[in-house]
């Protein structure tokens, strides 16, 4: 693509969405799955790494346990592969709601997501039983993707569900990371982690991950239900004192933890523990391949393609202010042609204000903001949006602002920085019709952004 076809708004739209499009399909969980495993009639192959080591069994059974947005095409790409003789006929996939798809031969499963409900509790119950029925020489085929850790709630005896809910909702209020929460929540669950590892032993385990946290650390993915857990009861403990919720949280709560903290409830699985000596992982998707994706795809339709950043953090709206900031030094020295900044992560938001939205819209609208406020030139598009589709509690992907939004809001009667300060950002890029809506894609490796920037012609 030439330099003056970017030169419209509307071209330079169309070009990010198909750049993040592109971010989105590397991380396609299907082929991921199938790329990982070879069988024949004889035994089944699970490739460990992109080295090529293979584990190989001849399992007598194979019992498949997905959970996550991406369970139903992770469980297909199984049962498509692996010969019916092999498989247990125990097969389920617990996903959120919009992701729900029938697959021959599973028991697929809606549940709530990010805030857990009954119909996930019930299916994290029968995983358990699955994990539980195992037995030595079968193998339990663990399909892990990003929103598990909400899926598949199965509270300690006597934590609640409800107990657990608001726990997780204060969280998440609190600006906590993806880490910090599930620190808590392992701590509160009987499958997180390791604890499903724990129920499938003495059988084998064998886990393919499809990675939605920033640098790949297993324990954090779904909260780590097949991987060890370092963190402790009174890590849990100083992380809920340290974001001043620890009285907010339930008595029933409290009382566990300090509980576990005494020595008087077991801790979660640690990496010394026997149950791990059968158990093995294989990651099989990550944002990192997906930022690898548009940066190709920028260059492939004629940008600069630049990468700002693979492991974006820390609030939206300060990581805005810092993009914009990193665009008007680039522009002080770059020359006419059309560049892309791009990057990959997953921001937090502190809630101060009662309004709707995510992460990504929130960066989308506080973006637009600050380009306009510091005067940011050239015809620009600056996109924020989640692999799986879904940013917070709405039905956006996030946003997709440009050089005209500021103006689209103020003509259509709202104060996108008022609404910003409320944590409003969903109503303020509806009114300026700068959502991203792309519905459920059926994966999710965080979050990507996209500005691509038409210089003016000096």
């Amino acid at each position: 693509m030439n330099v003056s076809a970017h030169s419209s708004i509307p071209n330079l739209r169309k070009s990010a969405f198909n750049i993040f499009q592109a971010g989105v399909a590397a991380a396609d969980p299907y082929q991921a799955v199938r790329r990982c495993l070879i069988a024949d009639d004889n035994q089944l192959q699970i490739l460990l790494n992109k080295n090529s080591d293979k584990r190989t069994g001849r399992w007598n059974k194979t019992h498949l346990i997905a959970f996550g947005k991406a369970a139903c095409p992770m469980i297909k790409a199984a049962i498509d592969t692996i010969p019916a003789h092999y498989l247990s006929g125990q097969a389920i996939a617990v996903t959120n709601y919009e992701n729900v798809k029938p697959v021959p031969g599973v028991n697929v499963i809606g549940a709530g997501h990010p805030l857990p409900d009954d119909a996930g509790f019930n299916a994290a119950r029968r995983c358990a039983e699955i994990a539980q029925d195992a037995k030595v020489g079968e193998l339990v085929l663990v399909l892990v993707s990003g929103g598990g850790s909400a899926l598949i709630p199965y509270p300690v005896d006597p934590v609640s569900l409800p107990d657990k809910i608001r726990t997780t909702d204060l969280l998440l209020a609190s600006g906590a990371t993806i880490n910090q929460v599930n620190c808590v929540r392992k701590h509160l669950s009987q499958l997180k982690g390791g604890g499903l590892v724990q129920m499938i032993a003495p059988a084998d385990c064998h886990a393919l991950i499809l990675s939605d946290v920033i640098g790949d650390d297993l324990s954090a993915i779904a909260s780590g239900s097949t991987v060890p857990d370092e963190t402790t009861f009174d890590d849990a403990i100083d992380l809920l004192k340290a974001k001043d919720i620890w009285h907010k949280v339930s008595s029933i709560v409290r009382d566990y933890l300090e509980s576990g903290q005494q020595g008087e409830v077991k801790e979660t699985a640690k990496p010394n523990d026997a149950c791990f000596a059968k158990t093995s992982h294989t990651l099989i998707g990550s944002n990192t391949l997906s930022v690898k994706a548009i940066m190709k795809a920028a260059q492939e339709q004629g940008f600069d393609a630049i990468l700002y950043g693979d492991n974006l953090c820390g609030e939206a709206r300060d990581e805005a202010g810092k993009l914009v900031y990193f665009a008007l030094a680039h522009l002080s020295t770059a020359g006419n042609r059309p560049i892309a900044l791009l990057a990959g992560g997953e921001t937090t938001v502190t809630l101060k204000g009662n309004g709707r939205g995510g992460r990504n819209q929130e960066m989308a609208l506080a973006f637009a903001i600050q380009a306009q406020e510091q005067g940011l030139q050239g015809n620009w598009v600056f996109l924020s949006g989640g692999t799986d589709g879904r940013d917070g509690p709405t039905d956006a992907a996030g946003g997709m602002v440009d050089s005209g939004t500021i103006q689209r809001m103020l003509k259509a009667g709202v104060n996108p920085t008022e609404l910003l300060y409320n944590n409003d950002a969903y109503t303020a890029l509806k009114s300026s019709q700068d959502l991203l809506m792309t519905g459920a894609t059926g994966t999710n490796v965080a979050d990507l952004q996209i500005l691509l920037i038409q210089p003016f012609q000096s």
